[in-house]
């Protein structure tokens, strides 16, 4: 078991164009992948990029059952995704409050797709498809935006709805958050 350091806002790392996996093989399943699904775990997220982590790679891993940090979310399987696309099957968005473990203690307005089909490989190499709605699409397209050098910041379109957890908290914007 290791948990590693999160990268965090600020760091060039986070902004880089991640690599296609090119074998899925147990390597990867025992070091990144494991070390990933560790991560996640004792930090609490609703899911984890490889580039969070420092590994250049685009494996996604998401899911959550009940979570403090989104305690209004429905179950979303736990999924790893390793070389993901989406694509939108509505022009329908809806905009709501997201956070990352790369930016702690912030949390900001941000405009999703509602519905998508994604895709990718499984930890075994095996072909992955879902359709998804609402939360589920917000963390996949959340995900995958760290695989391509964003983060949720860059997707705000009113900078006034960002900002420090305890402050939305207290105007009574966002719900507050047991520890």
């Amino acid at each position: 078991m290791t948990i590693r350091s999160v990268l965090k806002i600020g760091n060039p790392q986070l902004l880089r164009i991640a690599e296609p996996v090119k074998t899925v093989d147990l390597d990867l399943k025992q070091t990144v992948i494991q070390d990933m699904l560790d991560t996640m775990q004792a930090e609490k997220g609703a899911g984890i990029a490889a580039p969070q982590i420092g590994v250049n790679l685009r494996i996604i891993i998401f899911g959550l059952e009940k979570n403090p940090r989104y305690p209004d979310a429905e179950p979303v399987p736990m999924t790893i995704l390793i070389n993901p696309e989406f694509t939108p099957l509505s022009i329908d968005t809806d905009t709501a409050w997201e956070g990352c473990l790369s930016v702690p203690g912030y949390r900001g307005l941000v405009p999703r797709y509602k519905h998508i089909r994604y895709s990718g490989l499984d930890e075994n190499g095996k072909k992955l498809e879902r359709d998804v709605r609402d939360f589920h699409a917000r963390v996949v397209q959340h995900e995958v935006d760290h695989l391509n050098g964003l983060l949720y910041p860059h997707r705000i379109r009113d900078l006034s709805k960002f900002g420090l957890m305890d402050e939305l908290e207290s105007a009574g914007l966002i719900p507050r958050v047991e520890s």
